[in-house]
């Protein structure tokens, strides 16, 4: 299943593809919802047949026109009929994505319109949701050249069914002049652990860090779990929109996060003009993402070549062999990384991207 949204003039529908054979032929979209303004929807199923509620599939979105409120909806015959939309009351945000534990329990992990991280679940197979707790407050660095990008966080889950939230966030940054990326971990969706940073580049360093993609490898969990993370960097963050050079990077955890290996660039550099102007700014993807198999894992991001005239190459890559989950060389979050006191916030409102 894949799920999108169509966009007309004066409405928007949340949309599901089913495919039967292996994604070589697709069904016409299945209409989950519709209204004026629906933005960032997101699909997941429960695959765990111990589950009670094997084989439910989960869509989640907010309406952008109704100050972001989330949305909800449950399919029990594989996306061919869905539930009416629940509204999840106390949850207004966006960049929601739902995750399933294997007790059936669904996790969804968002941007709340304030500057926090924030989930909401449901313990009943998507008859009722709620339970709309606190992951952690945002602080985040504006990315320089006007580039679209936002604390919009990745999520996934391990195979005991721990689960991983990353965005990006300036509190280790004195004065909030650049970007890491953080992690929150929970194992119930009710408690979750401070933010940690994942140091890419010390806390002295130039680099800016945004739009995580975070993938775990399915056959691992907990202290052992396979971590794979690809995201977008400048190596200096005090940059103009003509100097600015855009780099997708990889970086990896044996040990669930608790140590990351050395980073690996990807693509670049990408110069900002290269990429397509949108009404938020230059944009190079609003989410990446990270995929594990065979024990290897697949950053797949969008890179960009010098566009010839008004024509603009832009594509969706992938590493063609995959890459090693590597041993550790940097520490997750060492002695003296933490918040500082003098960390402030630079974005108070969530900006709207579409």
């Amino acid at each position: 299943m894949i799920s999108s949204l169509t966009i007309a003039a004066t409405s928007t529908q949340v949309v599901v593809s089913r495919s039967a054979d292996n994604g070589a032929s697709w069904s016409k979209p299945v209409v989950v919802a519709q209204s004026a303004d629906l933005d960032k929807g997101w699909i997941t199923c429960d695959n765990t047949v111990t589950s009670p509620h094997y084989g439910n599939c989960y869509m989640e979105w907010d309406d952008n026109g109704n100050a972001n409120l989330m949305h909800m909806s449950t399919s029990s015959d594989g996306g061919l009929t869905w539930s009416a939309s629940a509204a999840i009351a106390g949850a207004n945000g966006l960049g929601g994505q739902p995750l399933v534990q294997p007790n059936g329990k669904v996790i969804v992990p968002f941007l709340a319109n304030a500057p926090v991280i924030q989930s909401f679940s449901s313990n009943d197979g998507g008859l009722i949701w709620g339970n709309v707790v606190q992951v952690g407050v945002v602080s985040d660095h504006s990315v320089a050249g006007g580039l679209r990008s936002d604390a919009l966080p990745s999520a996934q889950e391990d195979a005991a069914g721990n689960i991983y939230v990353i965005w990006q966030d300036c509190r280790f940054r004195a004065n909030c002049v650049s970007n890491d990326l953080v992690m929150s971990t929970s194992g119930d969706g009710t408690t979750w652990t401070t933010p940690a940073r994942i140091a890419i580049d010390p806390i002295t360093s130039t680099a800016d860090h945004f739009i995580p993609g975070l993938g775990i490898d399915p056959a691992t969990s907990g202290g052992t779990a396979h971590l794979g993370l690809t995201y977008y960097y400048y190596p200096q963050a005090n940059c103009s929109a003509a100097t600015c050079a855009l780099y997708a990077g990889f970086i990896s955890s044996l040990d669930g996060g608790s140590t990351w290996s050395a980073a690996t660039p990807l693509a670049g550099p990408m110069a900002l003009t290269w990429l397509p102007n949108t009404l938020s700014g230059r944009m190079i993807a609003d989410y990446i993402a990270t995929s594990f198999a065979g024990g290897k894992a697949y950053g797949f991001f969008a890179a960009a070549k010098a566009n010839s005239g008004t024509t603009f190459s832009e594509a969706i890559y992938t590493t063609q062999s995959g890459l090693d989950v590597a041993a550790a060389q940097e520490h997750f979050s060492a002695a003296g990384e933490r918040q500082v006191a003098h960390s402030t916030v630079s974005k108070p409102t969530v900006r709207r991207i579409r």
